[in-house]
């Protein structure tokens, strides 16, 4: 019998990934997304045939078409929640959605009678508003909402998951459920609709950055991402659990190194030198988008993925891979001019 499972946030970077990997093994997937208007855009994207995938309209604040979605399903993967691209206006444009989603997608998970929910949450949910600068986090650590430099995106994720473990908690029941937090998501994208982790290679190919801000994420590649989440879905023994995906901590400097060494004459516009601190301070008074990664100049947040690889045996491919097929679907689809 044909396993079924429903992926939320089918048209997201992450969520379609994890769609074409279950696909491949043989899952037969239900997915949603805001409107059906995208669904043949989206099937083409992926290039998944009709009778493995199956799209519903559904919205994560509202009840319609949730039922339907998941009706057959023995597993749900919940993906979709709000990511910016820059500066929110207020921060319950993120916290609200993430936060009322996750509780709407276990509510109907249960009522449907599936077994496990797996959560994609962040590394924005563990490492953040502790006011260090340099620290190494694990699965037990939480980020402090009302700590120093906690931007609206890393509360909404924080919320998010903190809510859903306690509605597991009190009406979870029997159903089991589990949590992957990945760092900055890159690697190659399947069309214009991508992650926002993204913008750090498709700005630094185009030019669009004077210099080398002073600051560094985890890397992780979209398709190990994915990788984790399908093992966390049948995993024996690992209810309640999270598991951090990341690769290696990188500075924007030697991001920026790779993609000259491996991308030669096509990566002419990556900048050199770096940009100084202040420089990148006034510019956040008039640009939004620069005035979110204020707070993380100088910063190293260090989420070791120790726990999914012992556990799941999850091996994240090369980092240096993971930014060099990024930047390469980025120039091959169009996105950035070289």
């Amino acid at each position: 019998m044909t396993k079924q499972v429903l992926v939320t946030g089918g048209s997201g970077y992450i969520g379609g990934f994890i769609i074409r990997q279950l696909i491949a093994e043989g899952w037969s997937v239900n997915t949603t997304i805001r409107s059906l208007a995208r669904e043949a855009e989206v099937r083409q994207a992926l290039g998944a045939p009709a009778d493995r995938l199956h799209f519903f309209a559904a919205d994560l604040l509202g009840d319609g078409g949730w039922a339907e979605a998941v009706a057959g399903c023995s597993h749900v993967v919940h993906v979709a929640s709000p990511l910016p691209t820059g500066a929110v206006k207020h921060e319950d444009d993120l916290i609200v959605p993430a936060r009322d989603g996750a509780l709407r997608a276990l509510r109907f998970a249960k009522m449907a009678g599936v077994t496990r929910v797996v959560m994609t949450s962040s590394v924005a949910a563990i490492a953040y508003g502790n006011g260090k600068k340099v620290a190494t986090y694990s699965e037990a650590d939480w980020t402090d909402v009302d700590g120093p430099d906690v931007h609206a995106y890393a509360k909404s994720k924080t919320i998010a998951e903190r809510a859903a473990r306690d509605w597991m908690a009190a009406e979870g029941g029997d159903m089991e459920y589990v949590s992957i937090n990945p760092a900055a998501v890159l690697g190659p994208v399947l069309s214009a609709d991508f992650s926002g982790s993204v913008q750090i290679i498709t700005r630094l190919l185009s030019g669009s950055l004077p210099g080398i801000p002073d600051f560094g994420f985890g890397v992780v590649d979209v398709r190990d991402v994915a990788d984790l989440h399908v093992r966390a879905l049948t995993a024996d023994g690992i209810d309640g659990e999270r598991f951090i995906a990341s690769g290696p901590f990188m500075m924007m400097r030697e991001v920026a190194a790779v993609l000259r060494d491996r991308l030669g004459p096509e990566a002419r516009k990556v900048p050199t030198r770096r940009l100084p601190d202040v420089v990148l301070k006034l510019v956040s008074l008039f640009d939004p988008t620069v005035r979110v990664v204020i707070g993380e100049l100088g910063r190293q947040r260090i989420t070791p993925s120790d726990r999914a690889r012992e556990i799941l045996g999850w091996v994240p491919r090369p980092a240096e891979e993971t930014i060099v097929d990024s930047a390469r679907s980025l120039i091959d689809l169009g996105v950035v001019k070289v």
